[in-house]
């Protein structure tokens, strides 16, 4: 069963290689993570406050003009059934919902566009952050040993059944108490469309 999955947005990303702190499961190089805990991310203002493109031909053309080697754009889906704890979670946060913003995208629950798909991401909102489950530490292992979810090319994960049911076990389990009470697998493609 494939689930809905709207737009939150799209990401400018750096690939990075495992730290010593994360888990060795994660493969060693060309990780993809919407984290900046984990990566690097492109601002999508000149004040450099908003890391969030609205449609994937700004992101794009960031990542041209930005002229640096490495860097990819994103996009981000979340799936439908998650977004109404996913927004009270983040107006508990203190984000509203003006009119161009990531809840905002949300609520509108536009398809996320096409693109490759990359795989699937455990990530949690935090006052103005988002987490990943590869930056908190032990949540791989925790995961791993509860579940048998495991992370797979670039870090992600490639069954959306398996993600999904990570990421609810993660949210029962309060291990990313007190940084992130919610967890939700977060759809990943490339985009554009290119193969790697």
């Amino acid at each position: 069963m494939t689930t809905n999955y709207a737009l939150a947005g799209y990401r400018v990303a750096s690939r990075e290689t495992r730290q010593d702190w994360q888990d060795a499961d994660l493969p060693s190089t060309d990780l993809v993570s919407m984290s900046s805990c984990v990566v690097e991310l492109l601002a999508a203002d000149p004040q450099g406050w908003v890391d969030w493109f609205g449609d994937s031909e700004s992101a794009e053309q960031a990542r041209v003009q930005a002229n640096r080697a490495g860097l990819h754009a994103l996009g981000v889906g979340i799936a439908a059934s998650d977004i109404p704890a996913l927004l009270a979670d983040m107006a508990e946060g203190g984000w509203d919902q003006q009119a161009g913003s990531l809840p905002e995208r949300l609520a509108r629950r536009a398809p996320i566009a096409a693109g490759r798909l990359l795989g699937f991401e455990l990530v949690g909102y935090d006052c103005g952050l988002w987490h990943t489950w590869t930056c908190l530490g032990g949540l791989v292992r925790d995961v791993r040993q509860a579940t048998g979810v495991r992370p797979g090319r670039w870090g992600l994960i490639q069954d959306e059944q398996q993600a999904r049911r990570a990421a609810d076990w993660l949210t029962a389990s309060e291990l990313g108490d007190p940084k992130v009470f919610l967890w939700v697998a977060a759809m990943l493609v490339a985009v554009p469309d290119v193969e790697e």
